[in-house]
């Protein structure tokens, strides 16, 4: 069982909840709606580089990062760019403590969606994602128990990346009552994940790995393997061997 985020005093209920779910403070929020309204919409590059400037009051960027308009930035003060780093059109990034950073020259495409999502104090929440990544378009990262993401790892569309799980073992108690489990995923260096792959809470996934289009991943995936399938199980094995008519050849453990 994961406790409660203490209250913060809002003036009413109902606006303390919505205010609580978009910045780390009430003034936070003015500030980063406000910069977003000025300066979100404006397109070309003459919209990324005032973004580029102006954006550094709300949150972390490392030399200079390219935000297409029409991103959605909730608690902007966690949020760290790296050089190079883009964020494409209908990005949402919701990077509530302990925030979500995202390294140099890595890429998140349309309409990805980076979720901590912590109000429950989890202590490894937050998204780490390395450097010349691509996060595809429509990816959804959930970050309760925490997701760490090496360098160069693509996934490609609509993959999902969910470290929270749900308690429901009390048939006589709602599943909404009986708290979750986040014990957080790790992606090392290298891997290429496939398009409306999922990977489950809990799972490793070892570097120079590739995980195949609609694969659910719900255990480890051991470095530089093949797996796929419904739950996801070993394919091949990368042997780094080279057919120079046929590309590189992968060695079967069926």
């Amino acid at each position: 069982m994961v406790s409660q985020q203490p209250d913060y005093h809002y003036p009413t209920a109902g606006l303390g909840l919505y205010l609580r779910r978009q910045a780390a403070t009430p003034l936070r929020y003015l500030l980063e709606q406000f910069l977003q309204f000025l300066f979100g919409w404006i397109p070309t590059p003459l919209g990324m580089g005032l973004r580029a400037v102006f954006y550094r009051l709300m949150l972390k960027m490392d030399g200079l990062a390219a935000i297409e308009p029409g991103v959605r930035l909730r608690f902007a003060s966690h949020l760290q760019l790296g050089r190079g780093a883009y964020l494409d059109q209908a990005v949402y990034i919701h990077a509530c403590p302990q925030g979500v950073t995202i390294g140099a020259g890595t890429l998140v495409m349309h309409g990805a969606v980076l979720h901590v999502y912590n109000f429950r104090d989890l202590p490894h929440a937050g998204i780490r994602i390395g450097r010349d990544s691509l996060i595809g378009e429509y990816t959804v990262i959930r970050g309760q128990g925490g997701v760490t993401i090496g360098d160069r790892v693509y996934t490609s569309p609509m993959v999902q990346i969910i470290a929270v799980n749900h308690v429901f073992d009390d048939p006589q108690r709602p599943f909404v009552d009986q708290g979750i489990t986040a014990e957080g995923i790790v992606i090392g260096d290298d891997v290429w994940i496939g398009s409306g792959a999922v990977i489950t809470d809990g799972v490793r996934v070892g570097q120079g790995a590739v995980i195949a289009a609609g694969a659910v991943v719900t255990k480890d995936v051991a470095p530089h393997t093949v797996v796929g399938g419904v739950p996801a199980r070993l394919l091949r094995k990368i042997d780094g061997q080279t057919d120079s008519r046929r590309g590189p050849v992968y060695q079967s453990v069926d």
